[in-house]
C-alpha cells in the first residue's frame, strides 16, 4: 500500500485556489493489476501475474510489507515474474523504502529492467506502518523525516542511474548518504519513478521530482482527488516542470462484481475529470482480472478516445522543461511524425549520450531517429527534408569519416533494422538489416557454416561498410563485401522505397556497390556468402624499426601468398620503438596449407610475438558492443587520410615510414587487396580501383595550420591518386576525383541526377547530379 509520510500543512484551499487541477492531462490509458504477494501460495499469484499479460494488461504491481510474514518478498518475487512474462511493466506498489538501501535498490531496479528489455517500473513510498518498520531493523522515523529520506533517496537512485557522468555521487543527507559512489549501471529505458503520497508536503515531493503519483483510491481523504492533483501541479510548476510530465496512476481495490459499462461509467470520469490515466485492478480473483484486461481496458479506452477527439484534447509525449531548453535552432520539434516520436531522442533525453557520438567522433546533433522500419525510415526522410539543418545517415556508426553524426542537425539512426535471414541455404543468399552489426551477422550465419566478408571489427555497421566497399580479412579469398551484393532495399529522397537488384534499377544497384550513402537510405542488403567454417587466424608482432625495408618485405610476401591469405598490419609508436601487428586470416580449416603460408612472416623482422589458432570466422569478427561516445579521439582535430597502391614498393615503403619519422602520424594501417578483389570488373560497381593490392590509411594531427599541410603533401608522396572512402576524413571535392575514376565518377553523377536530383544525401562526400 502507499505510504502517508507528512502530516496535513498549510492550507489546502489555498493550493486549489493558486493551482487548478487540469482535467484531463492527455496521457495513453495504460491498465494493470495491484496484486497480493501471498506466501502460502506462492505460484498462485505467478500465475495471477502471467494472466494479466495474456489478458493484454500493461503493467503488474504487487503491494511490499517486508515486516510481514504471510506475503513473499516483493523484489524476489517481481524478478521471478520478470521471468515468466515477456510484455507486462512490472512494480512494487509501493516499495518500503525505509527497508531498502536507495543506492542497492537503484542497481537492483537498473538491473531489473536491463535482464526483462526495459519492463521495470520504481514504485515508492515513504514508510507507512512505522512500528513494524522498525520491529524489522529499520529507522524510527517520524512521518515527516521519512518524507525527507524519501527525497534524498530518489536523488540517489536517479544519481546512480546517470551512468554517463563519470563524477562519484555524493549526496549528504539526514538520513541517507552515499559518498563518492560509482554510478551504474544505466537502465535499459527510463525507468519511471512513481511516489505513493497523501499528504501535503508528499504531494509537493511528487510534483517537484516524481514521474508518477500512485495512491489507492480507498485511501485518498482530505485533500481529496482534486486536491491533490492541484497540488501536485502547483509544485510541479514551482519546478520548472510541466505538470503533463507527470503520470496519475491509481489503484482501485474493490470486492465487486462490475458490468463492462459499470466500469467504464467509474472510470471514464476519472480520467477526463481527474486526470487518472493509469488504473489497476486491486484483486485477485482470475476472472476480474481477465475481464478487467480483455473487456473493460478497451471499452474504457475506447471512450476516452472518442470524448478527447470530440473536445480536442492534446495528447503525445510530454517532454520536461530542462530537455525543451536543450532543443536546436531550425528543427520543428513539434512536427516529428506520430511514428517517430516515441523513440525520437533530443539533447535532453537520457539515450542522448550514448546516440549523440560515434565511436570515433563526438557529435552533437539536435535530433536523433529511431526509425523501427521501412516505412518510419519514409516519414523520418520526409521530416528531415522539411528542416534547415544538416541530415547524417548512419548504420552502425564506426567509420573514420566522421560523417554518421553532425552538430545542430538531424542523425538517422537504422540500428534497429538489424535482422539477419538465411533466404536460400542453397545459394547461400542472406538478408542482413542495415543496422545489424558485421559480428552479430558472423554468429547468426556460423551455424550454417557461411559467412560474409566484412572488415574486421565486428561492431562495425553493415550499411555502410556494405554500401562503401567492404575490404576484411576475407578479402582475397572473397573479394570485397559489395562484390556480392544481389540487391538492396533502400527509401529515395522522394520517399519511395525500391528493390535495386539486376532487374530493377540495375543502375542504382551498381552505385549502391561503391557510392551508397550519396543516393539513399540502404535499409537492407541481400548478399551471398561464401562457405567459411573454421579459419586460421594469426597475429605477428614485429619490430619494424627498419619500416620501409619491412613494409617492403611485407607486400613482397603477402602479394605473393595464396589467396586463401589476408594480411592486415597497423604500425603504431609504443614508447619511441615502432611496432607492427600483422593479422592474418587463412580462410578454411587447412592447418597444413596455413601452417605453410604463415611461417615466412617469422623472417620478416624480429618477432615479438606470435599466435595462431584455429577458430571460427564468427569467433574472430565477434561484437565487442562497445559505447560510442567519440572515444577513438575523434575531435575535430582528428584526420584520417587514405591511399590505394599497386605495390608497396620503395617509393611508397619509405614515404610512409617518413610520415611517422617526421610525427606527422602514430598510426597507420596496410589492409591486403588483390586475389579475388581483382575479379570483379573496375565497371561492375561503383568502387572501380580493382587494380590495386592494398589500402593504406593513417591518422594525422593536427587537422589545420602549417603542420596540417606539411602532413598533407607527405600523405600526397605516400599515395594522391586513389584513396577508400570509409577511411577518408578529407572534405574538398578534390577526394571524389581520387575515390572514383573518371568515366565512373560521371556515370555516377548521371545516377545521382535520376534517383537524388535535388542532393538530399550530400551528408557524406557530396556527389553533384549531373546537369
Amino acid at each position: 500500500m502507499s505510504s502517508n509520510g507528512g502530516g496535513v500543512e498549510g492550507d489546502i484551499n489555498q493550493h486549489v485556489a493558486e493551482a487548478h487541477s487540469m482535467s484531463d492531462y492527455g496521457h495513453d490509458l495504460r491498465f494493470g493489476a495491484f496484486l497480493t504477494p501471498t506466501a502460502h501460495d506462492p505460484e498462485r499469484v505467478v500465475e495471477l501475474a502471467v494472466l494479466a499479460e495474456e489478458s493484454g494488461l500493461d503493467l503488474v504491481t504487487f503491494q511490499d510489507h517486508p515486516y510481514q510474514p504471510g506475503f513473499l518478498d516483493t523484489w524476489t518475487l517481481l524478478t521471478w515474474v520478470a521471468a515468466r512474462t515477456s510484455r507486462v511493466e512490472i512494480s512494487g506498489n509501493v516499495l518500503n523504502l525505509p527497508l531498502r538501501n536507495p543506492a542497492v535498490l537503484a542497481r537492483a531496479a537498473a538491473s531489473l529492467d536491463l535482464l526483462s528489455g526495459g519492463r521495470a517500473a520504481l514504485g515508492l513510498g515513504a514508510g507507512a506502518f512505522l512500528p513494524a518498520i522498525a520491529a524489522m531493523g529499520g529507522p524510527a522515523l517520524t512521518a515527516g523525516e521519512s518524507v525527507t529520506a524519501l527525497e534524498e533517496a530518489v536523488e540517489i537512485i536517479r544519481g546512480v542511474w546517470r551512468a554517463g557522468d563519470r563524477t562519484p555521487l555524493r549526496v549528504r543527507g539526514k538520513f541517507h548518504r552515499v559518498d563518492g559512489a560509482k554510478r551504474g549501471p544505466a537502465p535499459a529505458h527510463d525507468i519511471p519513478l512513481w511516489l505513493g503520497a497523501y499528504k501535503p508536503r508528499m504531494l509537493r515531493l511528487v510534483g517537484a521530482v516524481a514521474d508518477g503519483w500512485l495512491p489507492s483510491l480507498n485511501y485518498i481523504d482530505t485533500p481529496n482527488l482534486q486536491e491533490s492533483n492541484a497540488i501536485i501541479d502547483q509544485a510541479a510548476r514551482e519546478a520548472g516542470r510541466d505538470p503533463r510530465e507527470i503520470r496519475r496512476l491509481l489503484n482501485i481495490l474493490t470486492s465487486e462484481s462490475l458490468s463492462t459499462q459499470e466500469w467504464v461509467d467509474r472510470l471514464v470520469p476519472l480520467a477526463l475529470q481527474d486526470g487518472i490515466s493509469t488504473f489497476l485492478l486491486g484483486s485477485d480473483d482470475p476472472d476480474a482480472i481477465a475481464s478487467f484486461g480483455r473487456e473493460v481496458a478497451p471499452a474504457v479506452r475506447e471512450a476516452v478516445d472518442r470524448e478527447r477527439a470530440r473536445v480536442g484534447t492534446p495528447t503525445g509525449l510530454v517532454r520536461p522543461a530542462a530537455a525543451l531548453a536543450l532543443r536546436r535552432t531550425g528543427i520543428d520539434y513539434d512536427a516529428i511524425p506520430t511514428s517517430l516520436q516515441g523513440r525520437a531522442v533530443e539533447p535532453g533525453d537520457r539515450e542522448y549520450e550514448d546516440l549523440r557520438s560515434t565511436y570515433i567522433w563526438e557529435g552533437r546533433p539536435g535530433l536523433i531517429l529511431r526509425p523501427a522500419d521501412e516505412a518510419q525510415v519514409t516519414d523520418a526522410l520526409a521530416f528531415a527534408r522539411r528542416q534547415d539543418v544538416p541530415l547524417a545517415v548512419r548504420s552502425g556508426g564506426h567509420g573514420l569519416s566522421g560523417r554518421a553524426t553532425n552538430d545542430g542537425g538531424i542523425v538517422l539512426d537504422l540500428s534497429a533494422l538489424d535482422s539477419v535471414e538465411v533466404l536460400d541455404r542453397e545459394r547461400r543468399l542472406v538478408r542482413v538489416g542495415a543496422g545489424a552489426r558485421w559480428g552479430d551477422v558472423a554468429a547468426r550465419l556460423a551455424p550454417h557454416g557461411l559467412a560474409i566478408g566484412s572488415g574486421d571489427y565486428g561492431d562495425v555497421g553493415v550499411g555502410g561498410l556494405g554500401t562503401t566497399a567492404g575490404l576484411g580479412l576475407l578479402a582475397r579469398s572473397y573479394g570485397l563485401t559489395i562484390d556480392h551484393v544481389k540487391a538492396a532495399t533502400v527509401v529515395l529522397a522522394d520517399g519511395r522505397t525500391v528493390r535495386a537488384d539486376a532487374d530493377h534499377h540495375p543502375d542504382l544497384l551498381w552505385g549502391l556497390r561503391g557510392a551508397g550513402a550519396s543516393l539513399g537510405a540502404v535499409t537492407s542488403l541481400e548478399i551471398e556468402a561464401a562457405e567459411v567454417s573454421d579459419v586460421v587466424f594469426a597475429v605477428f608482432l614485429h619490430d619494424a624499426s627498419d619500416t620501409a625495408g619491412f613494409l617492403q618485405r611485407w607486400g613482397e610476401l603477402v602479394e605473393g601468398s595464396p589467396r586463401k591469405l589476408t594480411a592486415f598490419l597497423t604500425l603504431t609508436r609504443q614508447g619511441g620503438a615502432l611496432i607492427a601487428q600483422t593479422l592474418v586470416m587463412w580462410a578454411d580449416a587447412d592447418t597444413d596449407a596455413a601452417v605453410t603460408a604463415l611461417e615466412p612472416f617469422l623472417d620478416l623482422a624480429p618477432v615479438l610475438s606470435q599466435q595462431a589458432q584455429l577458430t571460427s570466422y564468427a569467433q574472430v569478427m565477434a561484437r565487442a558492443h562497445n559505447p560510442h561516445r567519440g572515444q577513438g579521439g575523434g575531435t575535430g582535430e582528428l584526420r584520417s587520410r587514405s591511399a590505394l597502391v599497386p605495390h608497396l614498393d620503395d617509393r611508397t615503403a619509405k614515404a610512409l615510414a617518413a610520415m611517422f619519422d617526421d610525427g606527422h602520424t602514430g598510426l597507420a594501417q596496410v589492409r591486403s587487396m588483390g586475389g579475388a578483389v581483382a575479379d570483379t570488373p573496375a565497371d561492375q560497381t561503383a568502387f572501380a580501383h580493382r587494380d590495386r593490392a592494398f589500402a593504406l590509411s593513417a591518422t594525422i594531427r593536427p587537422r589545420t595550420g602549417t603542420r596540417a599541410a606539411e602532413a598533407a603533401r607527405a600523405w600526397d608522396e605516400v599515395g594522391d591518386d586513389a584513396i577508400y572512402l570509409s577511411f577518408e576524413t578529407h572534405d574538398h571535392e578534390a577526394v571524389l576525383t581520387r575515390a572514383f575514376p573518371p568515366a565512373t565518377l560521371e556515370r555516377l553523377r548521371q545516377v545521382k541526377r535520376t534517383y537524388d536530383p535535388d542532393n538530399v544525401f550530400h551528408g557524406n562526400f557530396t556527389v553533384t547530379p549531373a546537369a
